[in-house]
């Protein structure tokens, strides 16, 4: 029997919307709002099969509800062939790429999980803030549709705890469960599971997730093992406006200097990472043009975001035991060069065509591979079996299987 299911991920400044028909997980339409937030900048994007296909730019997206509101408009649309549902309630199921409720894998959102989210919010505010707007209003919009949250933490849950903890009083986990959550980990699951798929095992790789907000993850036989994300989505590499890891004291310095907490935050959370070095933009685009225009912070910024990836690509190099094959960045062959194991000088090979071959199974998705892949067991081709696909969660358990 047909259902209809909803997907939404909200980033830390955008949101896509993908419309199933299950359970032959049929796209009927798919949307990307970019750079909500930034005035009279916004970018939205809505396709169906049916050939429909919107572009603006330049627009004000100042909201989620915004952003929200435009997808629904032309998903709804009476207009051919752009619009492909008559009545927005015969959606049964929301799914959310949800970030942050500690202790929640893949879980109906009921009040426990709401609250939960609330309770998290000065952790993940960028996201847990923009999940709870979706949440809220779909809930209004739908009230009878199962809100289903796949929360990002839950594939780090294997990371060993020696590389989990900080040195701090041992209370402060065991209380608090202060720890390194890891995020991004729909997105580097589905790298994984799609790289066994192709070839039959993960092996040992590395994934990068590079984006408004970005991660790298090590990945040994399907499981995460380390990941750049720390507690909350400040650290790691830099972000679009996130400065990433940073010296704690910068707290103290700034405050015995007249600065504000909400000046310090603001900076360390809105107007630091790409933004804050380059003064120009947090979007890669805008600072590759500016950087070609003789920009000098535009591409000290690009310099610095670079220098960081290749950074931890070296630690997960060493943890893992040297994964040697290479892909990365779906849409930006020049940083994949620039970033690839060979600039590591330890001997790993540069292997650009299986990230290519994973990319295109990606299917737009915003991540890319680094890895040892394993070789394909007796009888495997190693290319994916006719008819097979990738374990796919958000689908699965949103639709009532694999429970």
């Amino acid at each position: 029997m047909s259902m209809y299911l909803l997907v939404c991920n909200a980033g830390s400044t955008s949101l896509k919307f993908k419309l199933f028909d299950m359970p032959a997980e049929t796209v009927l339409a798919e949307a990307r709002v970019e750079r909500i937030g930034r005035k009279d900048n916004g970018i939205f994007t809505y396709k169906n099969p049916q050939g429909a296909y919107v572009h603006e730019e330049k627009v004000d997206i100042p909201t989620y509800t915004e952003g929200i509101k435009m997808f629904l408009d032309c998903m709804l649309s009476k207009e051919a062939p752009l619009g492909v549902l008559d009545d927005v309630k015969k959606i049964e199921r929301v799914g959310f790429k949800s970030v942050l409720a500690p202790g929640y894998g893949v879980a109906v959102i009921d009040e426990d999980v709401v609250e939960r989210m609330k309770e998290f919010l000065d952790v993940a505010p960028a996201h847990n803030g923009a999940y709870l707007e979706a949440v809220k209003h779909f809930r209004n919009l739908l009230p009878d549709a199962v809100q289903v949250g796949v929360f990002e933490t839950a594939f780090h849950q294997t990371i060993p705890l020696e590389r989990a903890l900080y040195a701090v009083p041992y209370e402060w986990y065991e209380k608090y469960g202060f720890r390194k959550m890891g995020y991004h980990g729909a997105s580097h699951s589905y790298v994984a599971e799609t790289v066994a798929g192709l070839y039959g095992s993960t092996g040992k790789m590395i994934s990068c997730h590079l984006g408004g907000s970005c991660s790298l993850c090590a990945i040994e036989d399907g499981e995460s093992k380390d990941t750049s994300f720390g507690f909350s989505l400040q650290t790691g590499i830099c972000h679009a406006n996130r400065s990433g890891d940073i010296d704690a004291y910068v707290f103290p310095f700034f405050k015995n200097r007249g600065f504000s907490e909400e000046d310090i935050l603001n900076g360390l959370e809105k107007n630091g990472g790409l933004l804050g070095i380059s003064g120009v933009s947090n979007d890669m685009r805008e600072l590759r043009e500016a950087a070609a225009a003789g920009n000098e912070r535009a591409a000290l910024a690009i310099r610095y975001f670079e220098t960081a990836i290749v950074r931890y690509i070296g630690s997960y190099y060493a943890e893992l035991g040297r994964p040697g094959y290479a892909g990365i960045h779906r849409r930006d062959r020049r940083k994949r060069r620039r970033t690839a194991p060979g600039h590591l000088q330890t001997g790993g090979s540069s292997g650009h065509s299986a990230g290519r071959r994973t990319e295109n199974a990606g299917e737009r998705h915003p991540a890319a591979v680094y890895g040892r892949l394993a070789r394909p067991g007796p009888g495997h081709s190693g290319k994916r079996r006719a008819g097979r696909r990738p374990q796919n969660l958000s689908l699965r358990q949103i639709n009532g299987g694999d429970r």
